[in-house]
């Protein structure tokens, strides 16, 4: 930012520079109008000691942003006014510069939940620590600017780019990335979005078909690998592709480390990007493609999670299995408590359609039946969870 801006005065000045010389320029070579003197009343004598100088060269001085550019604040800001700048661009340049320091310390000094993208649940504590760091880093970029430029420096609208700018591309990857990248990325993000609203605007209300989904995702994908490396692409779709969410959600309850979610996610990016393009076709191909690819995407989970963790991942993936969780993290349970909440609740409703489908039953004895298994379901919750638990899931019960 203090370059580009010091650039500008350079260029200036070397166009005065220029100016000056293409004066002198036509001034060389067209002289004025010699007077013609009809009787020369006097020789013209000359002093053969001194020579004539005919090679005049006009000098002004050049200036690079080098002159006036210092590490101290405190100092440039004198060069700068020492330079001729006008009061407003000097706060304006200092401004930006100190937001655009200030910004990339944000994205490269604080660890925010997102960059722990192996994680299906955000971190709390991480998220607690971000929010101090980040508010702290801003009171610092504040009192910096006062002491350097008076309180009256909110003034000017660049005082707010580091609060409004985006945050999200920030780690140790994504946060070193030149501005003029971050722009660019943030640019296909916003023609991605706008090419889904087409999208759907030309659907008509209807949903969009999961290939036509796969293909503008697909769309925006190649558009980001022209301007990032595979590394930071990489960086990028485990933390805001869809199918890195889809993978986190299909592995929350399980805690696993970088490694693991990453050969995951390497794994079944791209089976689940073909699986979505095949997604709606009835053809005897693409059933057979979609059965095997689903196969490789069943060996991989297995192969990196192993038996026992495998086994809690396809239980995780039942919508009961998924209620009980929530609720042994709502009633502040253990987590092995999950699994036994689980079983009870489906024993329980096993039982009761059986006897709702049971046609030898009375409507009276049905009714005797049905408060018996529900007796047994809470007198197992309370076995399961204790008296304390037990109370707190009667009390949030409908």
């Amino acid at each position: 930012m203090r370059r580009r801006t010091l650039l500008v005065i350079v260029a200036i000045s070397l166009g005065v520079n220029l100016v000056l010389a293409f004066g002198w320029f036509l001034a060389a070579h067209n002289p004025p109008p010699r007077r013609s003197l009809a009787v020369a009343t006097r020789p013209i004598v000359t002093n053969i000691l001194r020579p004539i100088r005919t090679n005049l060269v006009i000098q002004t001085p050049q200036f690079s942003w080098r002159d006036i550019e210092s590490t101290n604040y405190t100092l440039y800001i004198d060069h700068l006014r020492g330079f001729g700048c006008p009061e407003p661009t000097v706060r304006d340049i200092i401004v930006a510069d100190v937001n655009t320091l200030f910004a990339h310390r944000r994205a490269t000094e604080i660890v925010t939940p997102s960059q722990q993208w192996w994680r299906a649940t955000p971190d709390p504590k991480v998220a607690a620590e971000a929010q101090t760091r980040l508010s702290a880093l801003d009171t610092e970029r504040r009192t910096l600017l006062t002491k350097l430029l008076g309180p009256d420096w909110a003034t000017s609208g660049a005082a707010l780019e580091f609060a409004d700018a985006t945050a999200a591309l920030d780690g140790p990857v994504l946060g070193e990335l030149p501005a003029e990248t971050k722009r660019a990325v943030q640019d296909i993000e916003r023609e991605g979005r706008e090419r889904l609203q087409a999208a759907l605007a030309a659907a008509d209300g209807k949903p969009l078909s999961a290939a036509e989904t796969a293909r503008l995702r697909q769309q925006t994908r190649d558009a980001l690998a022209q301007v990032l490396t595979p590394a930071q692409l990489e960086e990028y779709l485990l933390r805001f592709s869809n199918q890195a969410d889809q993978l986190r959600g299909s592995l929350r309850g399980l805690s696993t480390t970088p490694d693991e979610f990453r050969s995951l996610f390497q794994t079944t990016d791209t089976l689940d990007a073909e699986l979505q393009r095949l997604a709606g076709a009835s053809d005897a191909a693409s059933v057979q493609r979609r059965q095997d690819l689903e196969q490789q995407r069943t060996a991989a989970l297995q192969n990196t999670l192993g038996r026992d963790r495998f086994a809690f991942y396809q239980l995780n993936q039942d919508a009961g299995f998924q209620q009980a969780r929530e609720t042994a993290q709502t009633l502040g349970a253990a987590a092995e408590t999950v699994v036994p909440l689980y079983q009870i609740n489906q024993a329980t409703a096993q039982e009761k359609q059986r006897i709702l489908n049971d046609a030898s039953l009375t409507p009276e004895e049905q009714s005797e039946q049905l408060a018996a298994i529900q007796q047994h379901r809470l007198d197992a919750l309370r076995k399961l969870l204790g008296e304390e638990g037990f109370r707190k899931l009667q009390g949030g019960a409908p």
